[in-house]
């Protein structure tokens, strides 16, 4: 059984750092898309930084334009545990983020659609003050 585990969200003030961290239990991240997505209140799903994985080599990283310079997402070398390295935040980064994954897409996996992403995690809460 798959499963996947967020952890590492808290409470920040803008221009802090958090780091997150999704473990994953029943599979190994190979030929797959590995994602981060967070939810606002009141808003939709977003796509924040996704991996694609082919075979055993990471082959394409991808950011969406509100994080890019700020944000790295990587995965350990055993690709049991994704994480997202968030820096500078801002208080618009308050969201409810989750960890999925789904299907391998090359480097359309930040364009992948949400419902092709077989496997969430719980997600795990992130609050910037100003």
């Amino acid at each position: 059984q798959v499963q996947l585990v967020e952890s590492g969200g808290g409470s920040v003030q803008a221009g802090g750092s958090l780091r997150l961290s999704c473990a994953a239990s029943g599979f190994t991240y190979s030929w797959c898309c590995m994602g981060w997505f967070r939810q606002a209140p009141g808003k939709e799903r977003e796509a924040v930084a996704t991996i694609g994985i082919g075979g055993s080599r990471q082959e394409h990283v991808d950011y969406a334009d509100s994080v890019k310079g700020r944000f790295t997402i990587s995965q350990d070398n055993a690709k049991t545990t994704l994480y997202l390295q968030m820096n500078s935040l801002k208080p618009e980064d308050t969201a409810m983020y989750y960890c999925a994954a789904g299907p391998y897409a090359g480097r359309e996996c930040l364009t992948l659609s949400e419902d092709d992403y077989n496997y969430w995690g719980q997600g795990t809460q992130v609050t910037v003050s100003s």
